[in-house]
C-alpha cells in the first residue's frame, strides 16, 4: 500500500507572543502543495516496525518521524483495546524527495502521511480527528497535514480551523526552490519580532471576508502576505533573501519564505513565467518544483 505525502507553505505567517512554556503563539495560513515524498508499508504480524529509504538519511531510523508515528498509532490502539493491537506490524519505505530544513514540513508530512496509511492496512478505522491528536504528539504541523487543503492554524500550530481548500487561479502555477542553505529553528526565532494578534487578526478577517464574497481565489496572490521570519533569517542567511528578491525580479505576482525557512516559493500568472524561473534559479537551489496547490479528495 501507499500513500502520498504532500507538503505544505504557509502563506502568512506572524509571531504573537512568547509564551510561558518557551514555546511561541504563531497565526498562519497552512496550504498543502503537491510536492512531497511517497511512504510504502506491507503488513507484518510479528510486532515489528521496520523502515528504509531510496537513499541513506543522516539520522538514525529511531528519530525519524515516521518511525515514531506507526509507534504512535500502534501504542494507541493498544491502548484502545484493539483486537492483538501488540502484534500490528509493518515494513515501511519512504521515497524521500523533499530536502530538509526547508520550511515545507516534509517530515511532519511524512508522519501524517503514515498515520493514514497505517490506519488503512491495520483497519483501524480512526476518524481524522483522532489521527490528528496523535500527530500533535510527533510535531506542530502534523495535525494539519494529516487532513491537508487549506487552514488556518493558531497556538503552536494545534488549532486548526479548516477552510474549503483553495486552487490558485485558473492558468497560475506555483514555484517552490530551497537554496543551497538550511535555517536552524533557533536561528529563526532567536531575533523574531513578536507583533501582538492586531496584525494576525485583520488579515484572517480579511481572508475571511474574501471567502465568504467568492472573490479569495482571483485575489489570493495578495493573500500570501507576510512572514515574521523574514525578519530574523534574512540578516543570518542572504542567499534566502537573495532567493526571495530574484523570484520578484522573474516576474513572481507575490514571493515569500515558508514557514521558517529556507524554502521560497512564488505564485506565477503562466506555467512558461514559473518554469523559465525555474530555470533561473537552478544556481543557487538545491530543490525546485513547479507545481499547484494539492486539494484532498475527500
Amino acid at each position: 500500500m501507499k500513500e502520498y505525502a504532500p507538503s505544505k507553505i504557509n502563506l502568512f505567517l506572524d509571531v504573537i507572543r512568547k509564551r510561558e512554556d518557551g514555546y511561541h503563539d504563531l497565526g498562519t495560513v497552512f496550504q498543502t502543495v503537491d510536492a512531497g515524498d511517497m511512504v510504502s508499508a506491507e503488513i507484518r504480524t510479528d510486532g515489528q516496525i521496520a523502515l528504509t529509504y531510496n537513499k541513506p538519511q543522516d539520522y538514525p531510523v529511531e528519530k525519524d518521524l515516521v518511525f515514531k508515528a506507526a509507534l504512535a498509532l500502534r501504542a494507541y490502539a493498544v491502548e484502545q483495546g484493539f483486537a492483538d493491537a501488540e502484534n500490528l506490524g509493518a515494513d515501511i519505505y519512504l521515497e524521500k524527495v523533499m530536502p530538509l530544513g526547508a520550511g515545507l514540513g516534509g517530515g511532519s508530512a511524512d508522519a501524517a502521511a503514515t498515520l493514514r496509511l497505517l490506519n488503512r492496512m491495520w483497519n483501524l478505522g480512526y476518524q481524522p480527528e483522532i489521527l490528528e491528536s496523535i500527530g500533535a504528539k510527533l510535531g506542530a504541523d502534523v495535525p494539519f497535514l494529516v487532513r491537508g487543503g487549506t487552514a488556518f492554524a493558531e497556538g503552536i500550530g494545534e488549532k486548526l480551523t479548516f477552510t474549503d481548500p483553495l486552487q490558485l487561479p485558473e492558468g497560475y502555477y506555483l514555484l517552490i526552490c530551497t537554496p543551497f542553505d538550511a535555517v536552524p529553528t533557533k536561528d529563526a526565532y532567536a531575533g523574531v519580532a513578536k507583533s501582538g494578534p492586531a496584525r494576525w487578526d485583520s488579515y484572517k478577517a480579511e481572508m475571511e471576508s474574501a471567502i465568504a464574497d467568492g472573490t479569495l481565489v482571483s485575489r489570493l496572490p495578495s493573500f500570501a502576505a507576510f512572514n515574521a521570519f523574514e525578519g530574523s533569517v534574512f540578516p543570518l542567511h542572504p542567499l534566502v533573501a537573495e532567493m526571495r528578491d530574484e523570484f520578484i525580479r522573474l516576474r513572481a505576482k507575490c514571493a515569500l519564505m515558508s514557514g521558517s525557512g529556507a524554502s521560497v516559493f512564488g505564485i506565477f500568472a503562466s506555467r512558461e513565467t514559473a518554469e523559465k524561473a525555474a530555470e533561473a534559479m537552478k544556481e543557487i537551489s538545491r530543490y525546485q518544483k513547479v507545481t499547484r496547490f494539492w486539494v484532498p479528495t475527500l
